[in-house]
């Protein structure tokens, strides 16, 4: 099995990068959607978010209002502290069984925002960084996914830089143009992971 951490800044592809290679072959984990689960309704996650932050997160339905937690959390840094602490475990416990039962000649994708942030590099084979200058990630948030300016920096600042990303890195994907310029990268980078994961098997 070939273990390989992908990232990038919020804005810069990485989903689009990680769906392209779930079309060659890749198993993905995605971190974003198991954050997701484990705080769904009548989870042991979802409780212990109410119990730090208040049932004033809850939507009236009863689930998760992300939008408005996410307000809470990205504006200090010690409440996103606490958010992590109690979802990171969980997501950790999580990726590890889905990696569990991938197969052993699998080439297992970790989706990860935070991998810089959390100095989860050690834990693959390899890291791929996604990167976009912040210029292009906040006309995309902006943009694409309607974020007023002051939200879109906010949320770029809660995370590493450019600079602590690139550090990681084993292998770069230039995802500052157009969307044709990125499959051309990735079916490159698809052949280095396969390339490296035949080695392994020797």
């Amino acid at each position: 099995m070939l273990k390989v951490g992908l990232t990038g800044g919020i804005g810069a592809g990485k989903s689009e990068v990680s769906r392209l290679l779930a079309g060659y072959g890749a198993v993905i984990v995605d971190a974003d959607r198991i954050a997701r689960e484990v705080v769904e309704p009548g989870t042991p996650g979802l409780r212990a978010v109410v119990e730090a932050f208040g049932e004033s997160v809850l939507t009236p339905e009863g689930t998760l209002d992300r939008p408005g937690l996410g307000s809470i959390v990205f504006a200090d840094p010690e409440k996103l502290a606490v958010l992590n602490a109690i979802v990171h475990p969980l997501v950790g416990a999580r990726s590890a069984e889905l990696e569990a039962s991938a197969g052993p000649d699998a080439i297992v994708v970790h989706d990860v925002p935070l991998l810089a942030e959390n100095g989860l590099a050690p834990l693959y084979d390899l890291v791929v960084v996604v990167d976009a200058a912040p210029g292009t990630q906040l006309a995309r948030l902006t943009g694409r996914r309607g974020m007023t300016e002051d939200e879109a920096r906010a949320r770029m600042t809660a995370q590493a830089t450019r600079e602590q990303r690139l550090a990681v890195a084993t292998l770069v994907i230039d995802n500052d143009g157009p969307l044709e310029a990125l499959e051309p990268q990735v079916r490159t980078v698809w052949e280095e992971l396969t390339t490296r994961a035949a080695a392994a098997r020797g």
